[in-house]
C-alpha cells in the first residue's frame, strides 16, 4: 500500500536512513506533489537545513569508496559490450558506511548481459579489486555488482514500483554513459516522478529502440555456467537472459512497514 502524499514528508522517509536532508535536497526530494510546506512549517524549519554528524561522518567514508568506483567503472567500461554503468546504494547517495560495500549497476548491449557478466568479473580480479561473495558479511570497500540490465530490459516491472524502488532509481549516479543509455533508462522508467518529482530531470525526446532476442551461443553457455552456479543461492533475486539483479531482502517492503509505523 503506497502512502499518500499528506501522510509523509520527505525527511521522514530519509530519516529511515540516517539522512538528515538540507533545504536544497528536502525540495530534490519532495515526495509526490505535496505543497512546499508541511503541518504548516517550510523546508527550513522542517529539515534545519543542517547535516547531522553521522552524515558528515559517512560522506567522508564515501569519498575513498567512489575514487574506487570510478576506477572499476573506468576498466569495466573497456569491455566494448558495457553501455554503462551507475553507482547504487547508500553510496548513491555519499552516505555509506565505514564498512559497507561497493554497489554498481550495469547495463549491456542487447544479448551481451551474461558473457559481459563474466569478463567483468575476470577483469575487476586480474586489476586487484575485491569483489563481494554471497553471504560475505566483510563487505568494506569490495565491489557489489549487484545489478545488471540487457539494454532491451531498462523498464522497471509494476510489481516491484513502490517509494523505495522508485528513490533508489532516481539517486544512480552515472560513471560511464555511452549512447546516452542513462537517459534512456530514466525515460523507460519516467514513473518514478510520481513519488519522487524533482529528483531527476527525464528528457522526452529520447526514444527506446525495439530489439529482437540476438543471444549468440556464447552468451547462451556464460548464462548456462553462472546460473547453474548461482541456482542454489537464489531466493528473492531476479535472474533471466536479459536482467540479473541481486536483491536477496526485499527493502522495499522494511521501508513500507517503518513509514507506516512512523
Amino acid at each position: 500500500m503506497e502512502l499518500k502524499s499528506s501522510e509523509i514528508t520527505s525527511q521522514k522517509y530519509h530519516d529511515i536512513f540516517d539522512y538528515k536532508l538540507t533545504n536544497e535536497e528536502a525540495f530534490k526530494w519532495q515526495y509526490k506533489q505535496s505543497l512546499p510546506s508541511v503541518e504548516g512549517k517550510n523546508y527550513k524549519e522542517t529539515t534545519s537545513g543542517v547535516k547531522n554528524k553521522s552524515r558528515l561522518r559517512r560522506e567522508k567514508y564515501s569519498q575513498k569508496k567512489l575514487i574506487i568506483a570510478r576506477k572499476a567503472a573506468n576498466l569495466i567500461a573497456k569491455i566494448p559490450t558495457v553501455k554503462f554503468v551507475g553507482i547504487t546504494g547508500a553510496l548513491a547517495m555519499n552516505n555509506a558506511g565505514r564498512n559497507s560495500d561497493i554497489d554498481l549497476m550495469i547495463i549491456t548491449k542487447n544479448g551481451c548481459l551474461w558473457t559481459t557478466r563474466l569478463i567483468s568479473y575476470l577483469l575487476t580480479w586480474l586489476f586487484g579489486f575485491k569483489t563481494r561473495r554471497p553471504k560475505n558479511r566483510l563487505e568494506k570497500d569490495k565491489l557489489c555488482l549487484n545489478m545488471w540490465l540487457d539494454e532491451s530490459s531498462l523498464v522497471w516491472d509494476k510489481k516491484d514500483r513502490n517509494i523505495y524502488t522508485s528513490h533508489e532509481i532516481a539517486q544512480v549516479i552515472p560513471l560511464i554513459n555511452k549512447d546516452k543509455t542513462y537517459e534512456k533508462f530514466l525515460f523507460a522508467n519516467k514513473w518514478i516522478l510520481k513519488f519522487w518529482p524533482n529528483a531527476v530531470k527525464v528528457e522526452n525526446s529520447v526514444r527506446l529502440s525495439n530489439f529482437k532476442s540476438n543471444r549468440s551461443l556464447i552468451e547462451k553457455i556464460a548464462y548456462e555456467l553462472q546460473y547453474f552456479y548461482m541456482k542454489s543461492k537464489i531466493t528473492r533475486e531476479v535472474v533471466t537472459h536479459t536482467r540479473a539483479v541481486f536483491h536477496p531482502n526485499d527493502w522495499g517492503k522494511v521501508v513500507m512497514e517503518k513509514l507506516n509505523n512512523k
